[in-house]
């Protein structure tokens, strides 16, 4: 889940200048890798070794 020290940190290290959508899609991706994290650390994720496997297929 983001906070808002997340969100903090991530306008302060934006330009001293931006868009709206800018800062939206930065949020979006943070909000994307927060929960594959999560996902990860709760045993969720996918072993590469199969993600390599069936890549290889297609």
């Amino acid at each position: 889940m983001l906070t808002k020290e997340k969100v903090h940190q991530l306008v302060d290290h934006m330009p001293d200048t931006f868009t709206v959508d800018d800062i939206v899609g930065e949020i979006i991706l943070l909000q994307k890798l927060e929960l594959a994290m999560e996902q990860i650390a709760n045993g969720e994720g996918e072993d590469w070794e199969n993600v390599k496997k069936e890549m290889d297929s297609w």
